[in-house]
């Protein structure tokens, strides 16, 4: 008995240890990204001053129409991939909205993920538009993670590549050297690969989380969700690519792009306010005068971040209007 108790209280012992780290954790987490994300703003603030923004107007206005014509177009085009991203989930799920509704919530929800953040675009938008056309939780859940999945999972193709092929070469104060680099891209690229493996291998089977089924996409699914991530990311770094004159190579531009969107992920500032110009003005000061510099970037954040709101505003209303005339109809099978 005694030697039971004492098993018992030992195996114990290691759960309430990662409990009690688990919860340390979820208090932390409240007060140190808010505080990363309050350094990081003061640290742009304070080197306000030091930006040519004069140089950055005169940029702007040296942009032909034709020229942010094309990017927006090219935008346009990424916004409207990133909507096939759900259309995706519904294969995999088999859930009966249609198509265009289905990849009209996929670009509303994109536009706010990007200005306000991916809680409130890319999660309680997608949650609240999904439940409005008549989905379940566990449906919703599988889509967002889909979605989620695609993304990171192109981007850590992209990003792997450049990295391994030694196109994107680290800042020579930076931490981490070429050789380091090219194997974390490594790295990211056989994850994607294993995903795909996963996909095959494990076809079929079931997950039960949270008292929710959840199921891996087929391998054929897989590959599409790598190639439309893929191109997505690839149509932003040619958006960037044209608007800083192509005065720096793709790769690079795509590289530093790369940089940015991870940083402004994990920096809780919404639209990433900041931090891309921050990334920019670090990795590529040397190759590009400052003001021309800034004044791409913030052409960027016009065109593919402030413009297509406006659009996912207005996709959100006729959405919203349409769910109230057509409440669950759509759901149906």
């Amino acid at each position: 008995m005694n030697g039971n108790a004492a098993t018992a209280s030992a195996s114990t012992e290691p759960s309430r240890e990662s409990a009690t780290s688990a919860s340390l954790w979820q208090r932390s987490r409240r007060w140190v990204l808010p505080l990363v994300g309050i350094a990081i703003l003061g640290l742009l603030l304070s080197h306000a001053h030091k930006v040519d923004w004069a140089g950055a107007w005169h940029a702007l206005q040296r942009y032909s129409p034709w020229l942010l014509l094309g990017v927006l177009g090219l935008a346009t085009a990424s916004h409207a991939l990133y909507g096939c991203f759900d259309l995706i989930g519904r294969r995999h799920t088999r859930h009966a909205l249609p198509r265009w509704r289905t990849w009209a919530i996929a670009v509303t929800s994109y536009a706010f993920n990007l200005n306000l953040g991916s809680l409130v675009g890319g999660v309680a938008m997608r949650a609240r538009l999904y439940a409005r056309a008549g989905l379940d939780e566990t449906t919703v859940a599988q889509i967002v993670g889909i979605s989620l999945a695609t993304n990171w999972l192109g981007y850590g193709l992209l990003a792997g590549g450049l990295f391994a092929a030694g196109a994107i070469a680290p800042p020579s104060r930076a931490p981490i050297g070429p050789g380091a680099l090219r194997v974390i891209g490594v790295v990211m690229i056989l994850l994607a690969v294993a995903y795909v493996v996963a996909c095959a291998v494990l076809r079929g089977r079931e997950w039960r989380v949270r008292h929710r089924r959840l199921k891996l996409p087929s391998a054929r699914l897989a590959l599409v969700q790598l190639a439309l991530s893929a191109s997505n990311w690839a149509l932003m770094g040619s958006a960037m690519y044209l608007l800083l004159g192509q005065q720096v190579p793709y790769t690079t531009t795509l590289g530093v792009l790369l940089a940015a969107s991870i940083v402004g992920v994990i920096t809780p500032i919404p639209a990433g306010l900041g931090v891309l110009e921050a990334v920019y003005l670090a990795l590529l000061s040397g190759s590009v005068k400052q003001g021309a510099l800034m004044g791409a970037v913030l052409a960027y954040r016009a065109l593919y971040y402030l413009l297509p709101l406006a659009g996912g505003i207005v996709l959100y209303l006729f959405l919203e209007r349409y769910s109230a005339s057509h409440p669950l109809a759509d759901a149906q099978p």
